[in-house]
């Protein structure tokens, strides 16, 4: 059994930093992409940073600059390091894991989700 185990959500202040993490508990033959979305209320679910297992990242054009995706294919973590937030990154963040089985089935994993409130 998969399961995505996501930390380090809260409460900050505008203009501040947080750090997600997430790791994946259980075994997944091969994971292509590692990425984060959030949802804010009333809004639909959008791509926030994604990274490749080779390491090529993409973001969303309101996050780059400010947030930076990592991933450590050994431990089967990816981070996410927020910057300089606004009230606008309000939302849910979803950890999301992309990979494979042994019979090379696509898999597709999401976290429970962590809450980030920026505001003063």
């Amino acid at each position: 059994q998969v399961q995505l185990v996501e930390s380090g959500g809260g409460l900050v202040q505008p203009g501040g930093s947080l750090r997600l993490s997430c790791a994946v508990s259980g075994s997944i033959f091969s994971i292509r992409s590692m990425a984060w979305y959030r949802q804010a209320p009333g809004k639909q679910r959008e791509l926030v940073a994604a990274v490749q297992r080779g390491g090529t990242t993409n973001y969303a054009d309101s996050v780059k600059g400010r947030f930076t995706i990592s991933r450590d294919n050994a431990k089967n973590t990816v981070d996410l390091q927020m910057n300089s937030l606004k009230p606008e990154d309000t939302a849910v963040y979803y950890c999301n894991v992309v990979g494979y089985d042994r019979n090379l089935q696509p898999q597709n994993f999401w976290g429970q989700g962590t809450q980030v409130t920026v505001s003063s």
